[in-house]
């Protein structure tokens, strides 16, 4: 008999859906639009010809209909790797764990998670309201570190190189890097350019932003804009690509994060208004589903 997950372990609630984000198998789509606003799922599910599904729970809002014959599922994470690591962790368990018997299904299923966000540019020449594609990511926030991971999965050359450009400090987190999923890449973000994100476990000191607090080491931002590997150059700013693209990755599902930008860094730039390019995004990534 296969192992069962122990309740305390595998999570669900009252009425036998996962805990968090209380959906059954069959009201979650293969494609799945993430995005971090719970209020902006109802800006990606208004494209939907139908609404066949609407959940929500904390700052977990879903909804899942159809778009041009094909179903997608919209939902909020919040903000934060640590959010991810709940959303992630439970959409693979919706589809591929028996969640009755609390056991591994036997054939598992291949999600492909998108998730459409806003970032601040660290390059002066990205202008806001543009979009950029994180073709890779390193991680600064160090919530892989609690997995084992699949050696395919992390960028090591990567890695490697970011480290030792950045003269990364102990006892900063270890970074990470891994690479988005070749064909949402090649299907969905075909033409909108490509960079390396970082993803940072705040918004505010882990940035680079000092406010009260002084920073531990106030040039890494200085330095971030000057990296390179492969002709890429570190684009953005954001907090949740890391555990997208480690986890899911890692538990065989297709990932690819694409953000707006809405500030850039470099230049201390803030869009007034940054719906309409978002609305465009989303326009354009359902239509390539």
């Amino acid at each position: 008999m296969d192992a069962q997950f122990k309740a305390s372990e595998l999570t669900l609630a009252d009425d036998g859906s996962l805990y968090h984000i209380r959906l059954f198998p069959e009201e979650l789509a293969e494609n799945v639009i993430l995005v971090g606003d719970p209020k902006r799922v109802e800006v990606v599910s208004r494209f939907f010809d139908t609404i066949e599904v609407k959940k929500e729970n904390r700052e977990i809002v879903t909804h899942t209909g159809l778009y041009k014959g094909k179903h997608i599922t919209a939902m909020s994470t919040g903000m934060g790797v640590d959010k991810l690591d709940i959303v992630i962790t439970e959409l693979d368990a919706c589809k591929n764990i028996d969640l009755k018997k609390r056991t591994l299904k036997d054939n598992l299923t291949s999600l492909n998670l998108i998730r459409l966000g806003t970032t601040g540019a660290m390059q002066k020449s990205m202008e806001v309201n543009s979009f950029i594609c994180s073709e890779y990511v390193i991680g600064i926030d160090g919530m892989m570190w609690f997995y084992k991971n699949n050696i395919e999965v992390l960028a090591n050359a990567l890695q490697t190189e970011f480290i030792d450009f950045m003269h990364w400090k102990s006892p900063l987190p270890t970074p990470y890097a891994v690479r988005c999923s070749n064909n949402l890449l090649e299907k969905i973000a075909f033409d909108i350019p490509k960079g390396i994100t970082i993803t940072a476990p705040g918004f505010y000191g882990p940035q680079g932003r000092e406010i009260r607090l002084p920073l531990y080491d106030n040039t890494i931002n200085e330095r971030l804009p000057k990296f390179s590997y492969n002709d890429l150059k570190i684009t953005n700013y954001e907090m949740e690509t890391s555990s997208l693209y480690c986890l899911g990755k890692n538990l065989g599902h297709n990932v690819l994060t694409i953000c707006n930008v809405i500030a850039n860094r470099e230049r201390g730039e803030f869009a007034k208004d940054y719906h309409t390019s978002m609305q465009h995004l989303i326009a354009t990534v359902l239509d390539r589903i």
